[in-house]
């Protein structure tokens, strides 16, 4: 493809991914599937600059709208060309002019549009804060209140892409032996600073097409959820349940942690995901998961098996605030539920899975989200209402899963990008009372 062919292919997958509410990287992915003539390296070219736009959409935004401008995705396109590449307003006019399958020449607007643009910088001085930062205006008040004097900081973070993390399935390959083989391959990766199990690429790479991932030597999970899973403290032999497995990331950090012996049973409300997750254990060689799909977050299945696990991990369903740097379109998804509905479904949810934990048994409640209203506030709310539960501090789960000096402050485990490097973290541990001799 020539340039005006990706920049056309970028306004177009833009267009379909503001018109949806589905994940970002969901759309690209069918959008490319049905474009099979798009080369491997030219997906990556038309990904980056719609990346590019989603990380600073806001600003994007600000600068349009000054110039009475409506920001539709040709327009950001545009605009990102111009503020964030450098590139001249008669470059631009070459290449969307350029051959039957690019997007069509300048207007007199756009081309008086990249005037006024040119020479400025991304950033603008009279910018609100807000904006400069890219948090939208559901968030800034709780993100202000959670975070205090660090919320430029953390916020700033939040705008920068994530670095690819994985963690070394040590049922097959230990960190240094995976290390090794992905070496061999040509990908380089360095040990991460806290999890025992991380490594972290110093490139962007097509991971899936490489023998050591195909092989289950490695799995793609961010750092801090790596961390989240060995607060779980599940161990060989232990009856685990996974109330929210999703993809099942975490779920087989829970297989590694057990060395594949006792038992995990995978539930989620998605029965296609749990479906798409065997296909993931199968590679990773995880033999001691069983999957459960739930008809809601009280599925009769908890009635059933009340009292009877060691471990119950409750990976809510959140704002995942986050994950922004993973996920930028998310933070203009206006939250469905909003967030009151979301912290009641939250409450219900822990409320529950509380129920499977046996006498002497742990809770573990995680989210990827920065918010108070979904972290502190639930289990304070929690604890309030079941009192055979106490919370566990975090450095004393810390010491007895990760190890190594603890990277917080207790009663909980915060991760967040500025201050670890992580996606933002919230883990609680919690343990039931041990019954009575």
């Amino acid at each position: 493809m020539h340039d005006a062919a990706r920049i056309a292919a970028a306004i177009a997958l833009l267009d379909e991914i503001f018109s949806t509410r589905r994940p970002a990287d969901t759309v690209a992915s069918a959008f490319f599937r049905t474009r099979r003539f798009i080369g491997s390296k030219d997906r990556g070219a038309v990904a980056e600059r719609v990346y590019g736009v989603l990380r600073a959409r806001a600003r994007l935004t600000w600068h349009l709208r000054r110039r009475t401008f409506e920001p539709t995705a040709r327009a950001l396109v545009l605009a990102h060309a111009a503020l964030v590449l450098g590139e001249r307003a008669d470059a631009l006019e070459r290449r969307f002019s350029q051959g039957p399958h690019g997007p069509g020449p300048l207007k007199e607007g756009e081309r008086r549009l990249l005037a006024a643009l040119d020479g400025r910088r991304l950033d603008d001085d009279t910018m609100p804060e807000a904006v400069r930062l890219e948090v939208p205006d559901w968030a800034e008040g709780p993100l202000r209140a959670a975070l205090g004097e660090r919320f430029a900081e953390e916020c700033a973070a939040l705008r920068e892409a994530a670095p690819v993390d994985l963690r070394a399935n040590v049922l097959k390959a230990g960190r240094e032996e995976a290390i090794a083989a992905l070496a061999a391959e040509g990908l380089a990766a360095e040990p991460t600073p806290y999890s025992p199990w991380g490594m972290r690429l110093a490139a962007r790479a097509n991971l899936a097409a490489t023998t050591t991932f195909k092989d289950g030597l490695v799995e793609v999970q961010d750092e801090g959820s790596q961390l989240a899973a060995l607060m779980v403290g599940a161990r060989p032999g232990q009856r685990v349940v996974d109330f929210c497995a999703g993809a099942g990331g975490k779920t087989l950090a829970l297989a590694a942690t057990m060395e594949n012996r006792g038992a995990i049973v995978a539930c989620d409300v998605l029965a296609g995901r749990l479906t798409r997750a065997k296909l993931r254990f199968r590679r990773a060689g995880a033999h001691n998961i069983t999957t459960r799909a739930f008809s809601s977050a009280r599925d009769p299945y908890v009635k059933r098996h009340a009292r009877s696990f060691d471990r119950v991990l409750v990976d809510a369903p959140c704002s995942g605030t986050g994950t922004w740097r993973r996920n930028p379109d998310a933070r203009w998804n206006a939250l469905a539920p909003d967030l009151r509905e979301l912290t009641a479904l939250q409450s219900e949810i822990l409320e529950s899975a509380a129920r499977l934990v046996k006498p002497g048994g742990r809770l573990v409640y995680v989210t990827c989200s920065l918010l108070k209203e979904e972290n502190e506030a639930r289990i304070a709310a929690f604890l309030a209402a079941a009192p055979d539960f106490r919370a566990v501090p975090a450095s004393e789960a810390w010491a007895a899963s990760a190890g190594g000096a603890f990277p917080g402050d207790d009663p909980y485990l915060r991760l967040s990008p500025a201050r670890h490097g992580t996606d933002g973290f919230f883990v609680a541990v919690m343990e039931r009372e041990a019954a009575a001799s």
